[in-house]
């Protein structure tokens, strides 16, 4: 047995789990019972008190949601379980994408009313590109209105996964009292009042449950054995299989993607944890189940491959940043493989530099324990990493390799903001930076013209949040502006242009002169620029400068000021002065070529669109569709769920502003909805003649 206390411990009893879900599934209150139970806190926190171990930040006590994902240890049946709590919230979706790419199994929090949500699909598909392996947990089954089979008809259709029922419900509603372990037959209920530390578990079957009882078990048993061809042939001759052949079945089928063990409880009702847990170190992998990490060499390009042991030369993966008041800025990393040690220097592959490792740190969300190595399968927090930031590689500097970066959402939604006093203009600076280190998703630049700094990010919550932080974090004081939406600019057509500047003003000129091809990209694509030059018509040294000018007017737009995106720009050809060519004459002509051709191109403009999700109370149904319908949406369907209405929509989010009092107001208070970045799409033509006749951001600023 692994003791507690030991540093050292084996790779088969460790793992690496995240708790994903919808918001208000109930996920940091799954987390807060799981350290009760195994001991890490000895009372339970409470989101309602504002005394949860997991949402330690202010902002997240008291909104009683979670904003950044917590860190901790905690142990269960001899395993060690590093174990992350991820927000529900959309706009912190940063931090579910980050810590998916490190985690070597999930489970996944479901509302047994509600069902699978919105975020649930997203969150699932964020596991799904990193291949997790899951575990879902159907919560709230005391909740008015939980349906079990309902929800995991719902993992089926919706999630396109396979579940297989592990812990069916005994009652639900009011009456919800246990669970019956379909896989041990074995009743467990939860009795008392010790926190649900305490339940009695019998052998018989509750009255009236006898029959689906049956009928699970035997579904269970079919579907372990389909995955195994030996227990098939068992099954199919009638042979009795035994739980232990079952179980290891099972697990081989969750690590490879087969099946997702399905759980029920209530984690606020302190029942179902219990279970959970030990499915958890039965059923997720551990780093040895995983076996290897591939990576590429960045000077040759070759594939390399780590095992993920303690002997291998070090490999890991820094995925998150976080600026601590005590200590300063931590990087959160994931140790693949080899044993990191405070005080050494590691190599960072994806920057080409040698970084110092400062003090190494177990976490426990913004508690701290001290440790002088890490090894392979662990997650720990470094202090010292000066350039190191989310998606870095940190490795041996003899054996160089780089793993695969962490792609995040673009922004859709930003601010103009500015300091209130001179000492406050100083101090944005910083804290700008700093944050934009810890989300990856927030970007800041300055707007040249009206020389403000514009903020942006993926939704108003996440910016009102980054105001709140470098408030109390950073003591800056700011002004905002109306929140606006992150158009983008593009071309729908081939076109090309001519950019000549040259200027003589006695003594040396300006010459520079080019032309330039314009070609639209797919969505999303990205810009491209490709130097076709030939024969030396331009000189090297000023084909940079030529580029550069294309970028400036690219951030600039030319339509209505929006970023331009989605276009391959191709130099073909110029000419160029012996004396008076220079860098500036180059990049005004590379800008006046790519304006010249940009307005021949038929520019368009790009909106953020939102995939919406309402539920309504059914009377509100037909004004909530109507208004909607009001806003160019496009409906994709309808759902009952419940008593109440699901509508399904794809919105402009210009057309959204204020929407929640809306809704409220139309529904007396009843209906609510969600919603997410999409894609973008072209605004239709009338609506961008009445935004050029109206014209240019006035960027109105209000005192926070």
């Amino acid at each position: 047995m692994a003791d507690n206390n030991s540093r050292i411990y084996p790779l088969d009893k460790i793992r690496n789990i995240g708790i994903i879900a919808h918001i208000d599934a109930g996920k940091t209150t799954t987390s807060e019972r799981i350290l009760y139970y195994t001991g890490k806190t000895y009372k339970i926190g409470d989101i309602d008190e504002g005394t949860t171990v997991m949402d330690w930040m202010d902002q997240e006590r008291e909104r009683g949601i979670t904003i950044v994902s917590a860190a901790t240890t905690t142990f269960w049946r001899d395993c060690r379980i590093n174990l992350i709590d991820t927000p529900g919230h959309v706009d912190f979706t940063a931090e579910v994408e980050r810590s998916l790419r490190v985690l070597d199994g999930a489970v996944t929090v479901l509302d047994a009313e509600e069902g699978v949500q919105s975020q649930s699909e997203t969150v699932w598909r964020q596991a799904d590109k990193y291949r997790v392996p899951r575990i879902c947990f159907i919560n709230k089954m005391d909740k008015i209105g939980a349906d079990f089979e309902k929800t995991v008809k719902s993992i089926e259709t919706k999630l396109a996964a396979n579940p297989v029922i592990m812990a069916y419900p005994i009652g639900s509603e009011q009456d919800f009292k246990g669970v019956y372990d379909l896989l041990n037959r074995k009743s467990i209920i939860w009795t008392g009042e010790e926190l649900g530390a305490k339940f009695e578990v019998s052998d018989e079957i509750p009255i009236g449950m006898e029959e689906k009882i049956k009928e699970f078990r035997q579904k269970l048993v079919e579907k372990i054995a389909e995955t195994d061809d030996t227990l098939l042939e068992e099954y199919l001759n009638g042979q009795e299989i035994t739980v232990d052949e079952l179980k290891n079945a099972l697990r081989k089928a969750v690590v490879g993607y087969k099946l997702v063990p399905i759980y029920s409880g209530s984690s606020l009702r302190n029942k179902g944890v219990q279970p959970l847990l030990d499915a958890v170190v039965d059923y997720l992998p551990s780093p040895m189940d995983l076996k290897e990490v591939k990576g590429v060499n960045p000077k040759t390009g070759a594939q390399e491959i780590r095992k993920l042991v303690p002997e291998e030369s070090i490999c890991a993966f820094a995925f998150k940043v976080q600026i601590d008041p005590h200590v300063g800025k931590l990087t959160y990393v994931r140790v693949y493989s080899g044993k990191i040690t405070s005080g050494s220097y590691i190599y960072n592959s994806t920057k080409d530099l040698r970084e110092r490792i400062g003090r190494l740190l177990i976490m426990h969300a913004n508690q701290r324990e001290e440790i002088k190595e890490a090894y392979a399968g662990e997650i720990i927090a470094v202090v010292g990493l000066k350039d190191t930031v989310t998606g870095d590689t940190l490795c041996d500097e003899g054996k160089p390799i780089i793993l695969e970066k962490i792609s995040f959402p673009e922004p859709v939604i930003s601010l103009a903001i500015e300091p209130k006093t001179k000492s406050d203009q100083e101090k944005l600076g910083y804290a700008l930076k700093r944050l934009m280190e810890e989300d990856p998703t927030f970007r800041v630049k300055t707007n040249h013209e009206t020389a403000q700094t514009i903020i942006s990010g993926i939704g108003e919550l996440q910016l009102e949040i980054m105001v709140d932080r470098m408030k109390r974090e950073f003591s800056v004081l700011a002004n905002v502006g109306a929140p606006q939406v992150a158009y983008k600019e593009t071309i729908a057509l081939k076109a090309e242009g001519e950019g000549k500047y040259i200027r003589q003003t006695g003594g040396r000129g300006q010459y520079g002169h080019c032309l330039l091809r314009l070609e639209p990209l797919g969505r999303g694509e990205g810009y491209q620029f490709v130097n076709a030059i030939k024969g030396g018509a331009i000189p090297a040294e000023f084909i940079t400068s030529v580029e550069k000018g294309v970028k400036e007017t690219l951030e600039r737009g030319v339509l209505l000021g929006y970023p331009m995106v989605d276009i391959k720009v191709t130099l073909y050809d110029g000419s160029y002065h012996d004396v008076d060519s220079s860098d500036i004459a180059f990049k005004i002509a590379g800008s006046q070529a790519f304006q010249a051709a940009s307005k021949k191109a038929n520019l368009v403009l790009l909106e953020p669109i939102m995939k919406v999700e309402i539920t309504t109370p059914e009377e509100f149904m037909g004004d909530v569709i109507g208004d909607i319908s009001s806003k160019r949406a496009q409906i994709m369907g309808t759902e009952e769920r419940g008593n109440a209405r699901i509508i399904l929509a794809l919105v402009p989010l210009a057309e959204l502003s204020g929407y929640a009092t809306t809704l409220r107001s139309m529904s007396q208070g009843r209906a609510t909805y969600y919603m997410e970045p999409s894609h973008y799409e072209e605004v239709p033509k009338n609506i961008i003649e009445a935004m050029l006749a109206k014209s240019t951001f006035t960027g109105r600023i209000s005192t926070i």
